[in-house]
């Protein structure tokens, strides 16, 4: 039987990376402060650590899924080169309004639907009750919360910081 762990789990733009609108170039990458360093710091204390990340841009053809793939493959690259990884990158391609025909729907992987969360929990022994969340809006806290989840909205500067302090909040009680 798998040894159930505690899970971080992160947004992608506005928490690993900064949100410059649809990122999906590497040329516009660039790192939130803390970022990798808060990884490394979950990783350490034997957490799983995912990425959980809607990603309408494809449904509205602002660019492919191969795009993404190659902002990831960078993404887990850096992490990589740092020492580090994240267990798993979950990704929600869809949009209810979106105008390429083969991403419009109303998908359950949504934010602020719980479907990634809950696809991460089905794949690893995510402890639930001791795994929380880190999104810059409040749609990633309300996905977190319909996972039986905690959840703290990111609203800039160091993420390493902002996820200790998260962390002992969490113990706290708030959630």
């Amino acid at each position: 039987m798998a040894v159930m762990k505690p899970a971080l789990f992160l947004d992608r733009d506005g928490v690993i990376n900064v949100d410059r609108g649809f990122v999906s170039r590497v040329e516009d990458w660039e790192w939130v402060s803390g970022a990798i360093e808060c990884v490394k710091t979950y990783k350490a204390r034997d957490w799983f650590v995912f990425i959980v990340t809607n990603q309408s841009g494809i449904a509205f053809d602002h660019y492919q899924e191969t795009d993404m793939d190659r902002v990831h493959a960078h993404m887990h690259a850096g992490f990589e080169a740092a020492g580090t990884h994240v267990d798993g990158t979950y990704h929600c391609p869809y949009h209810q309004d979106g105008t390429n025909p083969k991403y419009r729907k109303d998908s359950f992987d949504r934010k602020p639907k719980p479907g990634l969360i809950l696809q991460a929990m089905a794949d690893f022994p995510v402890k639930r009750d001791a795994s929380f969340l880190i999104g810059d809006k409040q749609t990633d806290i309300d996905a977190a919360h319909a996972a039986g989840i905690g959840g703290f909205l990111f609203t800039g500067g160091d993420l390493s910081t902002f996820a200790e302090w998260a962390l002992a909040s969490f113990e706290d009680g708030v959630r």
